[in-house]
Formats: C-alpha cells, structure tokens, sequence
C-alpha cells in the first residue's frame, strides 16, 4: 500500500511525459513559434494585470485627496481611471490572444493523438478484440482524447503562471508595505494550496469510481443496443431496464459523493483565502487609521488579494482537472501501450504470390498454452486448387483460417504461400492476397455501394457492378427504390442474410485475391439460398486457391480434396467418393447428414 501513491505519481509523470512532445515536437517550427507566441502574450498579460492595482490605488488617492506626487497623480483622477480600463481590458485581451494563438497547437494534438489510437487499436490482435468491451473501450478513448487539449493547455498556461502571478504579489507587499503582509499571503496560499491537493486526492478517487461506473453502464446499454433482437425475442426489455439502471444506481451514488465533496472543498477553499484576505485586510486598516497607508493603499491591498483568490481558486479547479485528465489519458496511454501480438519482423518484405500454393507445416497453436488446439497439422494446397477442411465443432477448423489470414501466429511449425513464411512477410501483403468470406456478413452502416467497394476503394462504379453481377445481386440492388445508394443499417440489418453474403461474396470478388477462405460461408442461410450463393462460390473460385471450411458436407462434395479434422489432427483426407468408400469418419458424417435432410424432406412433405 505504501508504494501506491509513488505509483500514481510516477503514473502521472509518464503520462505527463507521453503529452509534452506535442508542445515541442521535432520538425514542426510552427507549433513551437506558436508555442512562445503564447507564452509572450501570457507574460505580457500577467505584467499588466499585476499593475492594475496600482493604478486604482492612485484612481482613489487622487479622488480622495491623498497627498503624494508620481505620474500616477499627476495625470489625475480621470486620467488614472481610463489608463486602469485600458489595462484591464489590455489584460483580458493577451489571454484572449494567447488562446487563439495556442488553439491550433491544442487541436492539433488532440486530432494526431486520435489517430494514434484509432491506429494502433486496429493494430492489436484478434484475442485482443474478441474480449473488449465496446462502449468502455469507446469512452476510455473519448475522455482520454479530450484530456489532451486541457492536459496542454493547463501544462503551459496555468501552473507556472499561477506561481509567478502569487510570486509576484507576495513580492509586492513585501516591498510596498512589509514582510508581515508577505508573511500572511504566503501562509495563506499554503494552506490554501494543500488543502486543496489533499481533499482533491480523495475527490480524484471517488471520480475514479464514477467513471467506472459511467463505463459499466455504457457497455451494458450498448450491449444492449447491438443486441436488440435478441432482447426482443426473449421479451426481457424489463431485465435489460433494470441491468442498465442497476450500473445508473452506482453511478448516482459515486456521482452524490462527488458533488458533495466539491462542496466541501469549495466551503474550505472560501474559509482559507477569506481568513487571509480578512488578516490582510486589517492590517491595512490599522495602517490607514495610524496614517502609515492612504485610502488607496487599502484598496490596493484588497485588490491584489482578491487577484489572487482568482488564481487561487482556479487552482483548486485546475488540479482537479488535471488529476483527472491524468487519469483519464493514463487509461487511455494503457491503451496504447498494449502490445500488438503480431507484427512485421523488421525488414520483413512483401509476399510475392505466382500459384499461391498454401503449405501447412507441422502446424500447432492453442489460444490458451494449456489448451493446444492444433497438434500438428500438414497439408499442402496445390495452386488453383479447392481445399475443403470438415470436421466436428472445436476440431480446430476455423483456427486454421485466422493462422491463415495471420490473426494469430503459430507456436510450431509454419504456414507457407508459394514457400514463404507468413511470419517473414509483411502484414498487408497477406491480408492483400487472401480474401475471406465469413460465416455472417458484417456490413457498415453506409451504402451498398460502399461496402461493395470497400474490398478496392479505387474502383469504378462499373467494377463494383460487375462483382454484384458476379455475387447475383445487382438484379436485387438495382429494384432498391436508392439502388446502390441505398443504407445498409447497423451491421447490415435491413438485408437478409443472403442479401449481406451476397454483398460480401461481392466485396471480395472486387478485392480479386490469388487466395480465398471460405469460412462457413452458407452454413447459416436456408437450403435453397445456399445453393443459389454456391454458385456464385464456385464461379468466384475458378483461377484461384480455396480453402474452404464447411458444416454441410453436400456444400463441398467436388472440392479437389476434401481433409478431415478431429481434435486438432487430420484423421482422414482424400476426394469425396475416395473418402466414401474407405467407411471412416467422413463416411459417418456424411450418413448422418444425409438421413437428416431425408428426415427434413418428409417432414416437410407430411
């Protein structure tokens, strides 16, 4: 426990560390010629503003009769009074200007560091992804990427300022009046100051547990969302009202606790700084009343302790934010810096394919090290060929295909095109070469069109038509009452499945890859669209090397070779009628598949 808050600090540092580059970043002049830009505008506005008290002392000596001479005086009552709007006004306009000056630099970060994290979350694995939670991770990236713009803004503009801003009153009073008046604004900034860091501490920690709870509770309404025909189905709006209201309650609650600890905090910040203004403030009396100090020295006196309360009350509000942006930025620098599982081998070149033979050698992988899922596997797919790979659910079918598309790297053996690594090849250049077609379909919420042509952004319309004449679909996107233009829906919703596979077989005919993976394409459409939907297969894999992994045995009857896979090992492989004949397991599962859909038919028929 002891060694907690040095690890909050160093935490806060880090993050400190990982932001201060995009205020000074290597090879971009402009955003540092901004950067002092600003800092000149906040000095300058910091020097005027600690001489307005000045010039409404000599305002009210001159009113009030004052003996004294100066230039203050000199120019009179008037005169003091114009110059003293003048720097007030001169005073608001430097901060107005440093913040228009420093906005691009603010903007700037907080757009390069989106990016970086949009990027680098597309970088991360499948394992990664499959476990997130979508709406926490989409606010953890929400409040960590507004943090930056304040993060810099108040790195630069407030805590440094505040001291020399406070420096310089405390300076003041020292020389214009006496070190008591010093001794009073220094004790009260102090106590001022850690109070506000300690109550602050705890603040910080109850916000940690409202946002945690914020989080909870944006998961489970997205959850929810996504998931809207299922919660349909099971008629269980009730229980999903009541899951999401039960993680508003804890959010309630941490969110009582927080306004109520402002309030303390706000009432003890209000106590400190009005106890020292009140000491100040009597001494001054007491100074005009023995006539050491004009009228004009009280007011002045008032004046700069009310100056500072300003800044000193910022201050309370600006390390909370700070705290909280620190740890809203280090959730999200926790983010970034979870490491990519698979990546580029430096030097790594771009896969070269002439035939796209495909060599599974002495394959073995497991998701978990206590769990292997493939124990071995050794194939070979000839160029041009259709591979089928069949088997029980968990032999390990599908595992094949991500190790294939490279979403995971094996833990023995290797996977070759045309005889070279996947794991000495560049990323993109695999996920170029093979074009995959799932078991469902996700689509964009967009057009037709863009999804079709998301498999090669820079086709033409005509293209994209041809790959939906090729998919068996233009007939059906051209009735549309928008064609083309026409919205998909979240994920795809307003189309049927045929109607998204169909997109997809279309998407990935644009892609054109030497390589496809047809991972359980028609496994969950109705008999007669999956006979429609392999023809369009069959016909976008003539030329090139398939793998196909499949559930119904009738879907991959004429493959060139059909393996069969049980836990994680080929146990037979051969063509269909070859495999037939031998009476082992493909025998089996194809009689057993085929007694069910005469079951099916009679039924049907009955």
């Amino acid at each position: 426990m002891a060694d907690k808050p040095a690890r909050k600090q160093a935490s806060g540092i880090r993050t400190m560390r990982r932001v201060a580059p995009y205020l000074w970043p290597e090879g971009q002049s402009w955003v540092k010629r901004r950067v002092v830009l600003a800092l000149v505008a906040l000095v300058l506005g910091k020097v005027i503003s600690i001489l307005i008290p000045f010039l409404y002392k000599g305002a009210v000596d001159s009113l009030a009769g004052e003996t004294g001479d100066g230039a203050l005086l000199a120019i009179g009552a008037i005169g003091v009074t114009v110059a003293y709007g003048v720097a007030r006004l001169m005073s608001v306009g430097f901060g107005e200007l440093r913040d228009a000056i420093f906005v691009r630099v603010g903007q700037r970060a907080l757009r390069q560091l989106a990016l970086e994290t949009f990027t680098h979350i597309h970088a991360l694995s499948l394992r990664y992804h499959i476990t997130r939670k979508t709406g926490g991770l989409s606010r953890i990236i929400e409040r960590g990427v507004k943090g930056v713009d304040f993060l810099l803004r108040f790195m630069l503009f407030s805590v440094g300022p505040l001291i020399l801003e406070l420096a310089m009153v405390a300076i003041i009073f020292a020389l214009v009046f006496n070190v008591w008046y010093m001794a009073v604004v220094v004790v009260t900034i102090w106590a001022y100051v850690t109070f506000t860091f300690k109550v602050t501490e705890w603040r910080v920690k109850i916000r940690k547990q409202m946002n945690d709870q914020d989080t909870d509770a944006n998961q489970k309404a997205i959850d929810s969302l996504l998931n809207y025909e299922t919660v349909k189905y099971f008629g269980a709006e009730t229980r999903e009202a009541q899951r999401y209201d039960a993680a508003m309650q804890g959010y309630e609650g941490a969110a009582v606790k927080t306004g109520q600890s402002l309030a303390v905090l706000n009432f003890g910040q209000s106590l400190i700084i009005t106890t020292g203004l009140v000491i100040v403030m009597v001494m001054a009396a007491m100074g005009v009343q023995s006539g050491a100090l004009t009228v004009g020295d009280f007011v002045m006196v008032n004046a700069y302790m009310m100056q500072i309360t300003m800044p000193l009350g910022f201050l309370g509000t600006v390390y909370r934010e700070i705290r909280q942006a620190l740890v809203d930025m280090g959730e999200m620098f926790d983010l970034l810096g979870q490491p990519a599982e698979v990546t580029d081998k430096p030097g790594a070149k771009p896969l070269k394919v002439a035939g796209a033979t495909l060599e599974l050698d002495g394959v073995m992988f497991g998701y978990d090290a206590s769990r292997p899922i493939l124990k071995g596997v050794t194939l070979t797919v000839p160029a041009g060929q259709t591979v089928a790979i069949v088997g029980p659910s968990g032999s390990g079918k599908s595992t094949i295909g991500r190790l294939l598309f490279r979403f995971y790297d094996v833990t023995g053996g290797a996977i070759r095109i045309d005889g070279q690594d996947l794991r000495d090849v560049t990323l993109q250049s695999v996920h170029d070469a093979i074009g995959v077609v799932p078991q469902d379909t996700v689509l964009f919420n967009d057009t037709v069109f863009y999804n079709i042509a998301y498999g090669r952004p820079s086709a033409s319309r005509a293209e994209v038509e041809a790959a939906a004449r090729g998919a068996k679909i233009h007939d059906f996107i051209a009735s549309l009452p928008e064609g083309y233009e026409t919205t998909v829906g979240e994920r795809g919703l307003k189309l049927s499945g045929g109607e998204k596979q169909r997109v997809g077989i279309a998407r990935t005919l644009l892609k054109n890859p030497p390589i496809l993976l047809l991972d359980e394409a028609t496994s969950a459409l109705d008999t007669q669209t999956e006979r429609d939907i392999q023809d369009s297969l069959r016909a976008m894999g003539e030329g090139r090397t398939v793998i196909t992994i499949a559930h119904r045995l009738s879907t991959i009857a004429d493959a060139d070779q059909i393996v069969v896979l049980e836990a994680g090992q080929i146990v037979e492989q051969g063509k269909h009628e070859a495999l037939l004949e031998a009476g082992g397991r493909y025998a089996a599962m194809w009689a057993r598949q085929s007694a069910e859909v005469e079951d099916e038919g009679e039924d049907a028929a009955a």
